[in-house]
């Protein structure tokens, strides 16, 4: 079984790689041609949208997943209530369009208000669709409208921001029915708007599910269900997204000082993407693998050794980041490299995520969401405190050793909880030796590069080496006997 997980891991890891890298490839666009302070307006409508895309699908994905075995208008139950929500919230914005643009000071460009709740509505109204794609095993199509849609995201960013410039200066006749140079970094979120539209006219045929019809008493069960995981999904949003909100009004500087050290935060925040993306791919794969192996008489064994496996892989990244951060450092502009040092702080955060992760199944396999939620305001909670305290004092670095604490803490009260409602016996011991064996070797690489002055890149090659082959050691028996 763990092939089938690794495999559908594979697939959408290679398509959210492929697609993210793509993607990727857009900060060191936005970072050479706009201003730290322009690329702060960026990250702080994204944190917004994260905020608003919980309440636009209120758990309803993990709703699916729980109740499709046993009822088989789950999805159609699941897929009315978040048309009904979208369109209904989507009202409601553009109507207050004017209000919300003047009350963020953006009274100028209430066109962005506009192409954000499009974007979120398209995006979250597609999530279920994605979702039954999931649950179905069709990794293939799920990764081709994604790489689409980030495709076409990539190709119109191009076009508005280096190539309609150039062509201005032609006097074109036809361009200024696209192009308005006064919409600058909007251009950003139009791009993102037409991908989204785009994608979601591919998940059209999926919306067929609406025919299986709504079960009134389904639907009550899916949302005492679901509910918890708003929660949790609201406050992981606090952990991931609220210190791009805060910095703006948190830092004693003025605005634009403020917004540009925002951008400065963001575009850092974007190396350690690599963790990410390996993150959310495994999330995709694991959370329909996880529901439907668990009444195996092995499942927890398998979930053990799931856990090993990726802590082993998340530190190799962890390490490919940091011991080659003088490389990955020219993927943002100048300017914004005055924040590298956060990048490790950041990435060891990401990879506590990605423990928590799965150490949070047992909520999610033993009903226990409410629990679950109780974890993830825990975390919440730390975050704003550790926010509001030290980004006055220490600036973004305070928002990045906020991210770390709050995420390590979480996933050590999800493990010894889990130990008590559904136990799974981790190998803890050797997830820990790892993980200090990761965070010595990024310390050595610091602490002796200066010394040795060593050509770039030798001593981080055999820092990794020396990992690989410490993996390799202990591991390789595990790896040729292990049935996966």
């Amino acid at each position: 079984m763990l092939k089938k997980l690794l495999s559908q891991t594979a697939i959408y890891g290679l398509s959210s790689i492929f697609g993210r890298f793509l993607n990727y490839l857009l900060v060191p666009l936005y970072t050479y041609y706009f201003t730290a302070s322009e690329y702060g307006v960026v990250s702080e409508f994204y944190a917004y949208s994260g905020f608003l895309s919980v309440f636009l699908l209120f758990g309803f994905e993990t709703g699916y997943f729980r109740f499709r075995s046993c009822n088989k208008r789950a999805y159609s139950t699941a897929l009315s209530f978040i048309l009904l929500l979208n369109l209904s919230i989507f009202t409601l914005l553009i109507t207050l369009n004017n209000t919300i643009s003047s009350a963020l000071n953006y009274a100028n460009h209430s066109e962005y208000i506009c192409y954000f709740v499009l974007i979120l509505t398209f995006d979250a109204i597609a999530a279920l669709p994605f979702a039954k794609l999931r649950a179905e095993n069709r990794a293939l199509y799920f990764a081709s409208i994604k790489i689409f849609e980030i495709l076409l995201t990539v190709a119109l960013s191009l076009f508005f921001i280096v190539l309609c410039p150039k062509l201005q200066t032609q006097n074109i006749s036809w361009l200024h029915y696209v192009y308005s140079p006064e919409i600058g970094v909007g251009y950003i979120f139009l791009a993102n708007l037409i991908a989204s539209g785009s994608k979601f006219l591919f998940l059209i045929p999926q919306l067929n599910g609406l025919s299986g019809g709504f079960d009134w008493q389904l639907f009550k069960k899916m949302a005492r269900y679901s509910l918890p995981i708003v929660v949790i999904g609201f406050a992981g949003i606090i952990n991931e997204m609220l210190d791009r909100t805060l910095l703006k009004y948190l830092l004693p500087y003025d605005t634009a000082t403020n917004l540009a050290q925002l951008g400065i935060y963001s575009a850092c925040y974007k190396l350690s993407i690599l963790m990410t993306l390996f993150i959310q791919a495994f999330r995709y794969a694991a959370e329909p693998f996880f529901f439907s192996y668990a009444k195996n008489s092995d499942a927890k064994l398998i979930y053990a050794r799931v856990l090993h496996y990726f802590s082993i892989f998340c530190i190799f990244i962890f390490l490919l980041v940091t011991l080659y951060l003088d490389f990955f450092k020219y993927f943002i502009g100048e300017e914004f490299r005055a924040g590298l040092h956060i990048v490790p702080i950041l990435l060891m955060a990401n990879l506590f995520l990605g423990l928590y992760i799965n150490l949070s199944i047992w909520y999610k396999l033993s009903d226990r969401t409410l629990m679950g939620a109780g974890v993830s305001l825990f975390g919440a909670g730390l975050t704003i405190m550790l926010n509001f305290y030290w980004i006055p004092k220490f600036g973004y670095t305070g928002s990045a050793y906020a991210t770390l604490v709050c995420y390590a803490a979480m996933a050590f009260l999800s493990y010894f909880l889990g130990q008590k409602f559904y136990r799974v016996d981790y190998d803890v011991k050797s997830a820990l030796g790892y993980l200090l064996l990761g965070v010595s070797l990024y310390v050595m690489n610091v602490q002796l590069q200066p010394l040795l002055n060593w050509r770039f890149g030798i001593l981080s090659t055999d820092l990794m080496a020396l990992y690989l082959l410490i993996i390799m050691l202990f591991e390789h028996k595990l790896f040729i006997n292990s049935k996966v």
